[in-house]
């Protein structure tokens, strides 16, 4: 069910759809700072290492809402809707609340295997391995887009969602 006054266009680029995920993650890291700010003297957290597990549950479930609410409700996250971009289910529908509650699970696969790895590899103390092993592992995944037919992400194509290029149809006289 397509809204009225909207046009579908092609499959966004990649680099597009990189360029949403950056300006994503520093939405994200903002959010994560609230939510920071606000877990920290509800537990009374005295050092980052206290309750640091509470933490990252918090955030992550923070996290899982605002994706959750934005592609359920209108298929964009703030950053998407900045760059244009929608998520859909395969029939054009706008994604179900469960449905974009597994995309967004699914969607850690982008960091997963980077993180596994560093894991098994006892290479996690290193900032400068832990970035580039996230780096090499999001470009990684992101070329793996290349070899799918209609050009889709891992994580879309498990889900049964698809990222489409999404503009407001201008009227004439405006």
């Amino acid at each position: 069910m397509t809204r009225p006054g909207w046009a579908e266009a092609e499959i966004p680029g990649l680099f597009r759809r990189l360029a949403c995920f950056a300006y994503e993650g520093v939405l994200l890291f903002a959010l994560a700072v609230v939510t920071g700010l606000i877990f920290s003297p509800l537990f009374q957290q005295r050092h980052a290492l206290d309750y640091r597990y509470g933490l990252m549950a918090a955030v992550a479930s923070v996290f899982a809402l605002y994706f959750v609410y934005f592609w359920s409700k209108s298929g964009q996250t703030l950053a998407m809707q900045t760059w244009h971009l929608r998520v859909l289910d395969l029939q054009g529908r706008p994604l179900t609340k469960g449905r974009a509650l597994s995309r967004y699970a699914l969607s850690w696969l982008w960091f997963l295997p980077a993180l596994a790895g560093l894991y098994l590899s006892d290479m996690q103390r290193s900032g400068g391995v832990v970035f580039s092993a996230l780096l090499a592992g999001i470009i990684a995944y992101a070329l793996l887009a290349k070899l799918h037919p209609q050009k889709q992400f891992l994580h879309d194509r498990i889900c049964g969602t698809r990222l489409v290029t999404w503009r407001q149809v201008k009227s004439p006289g405006i």
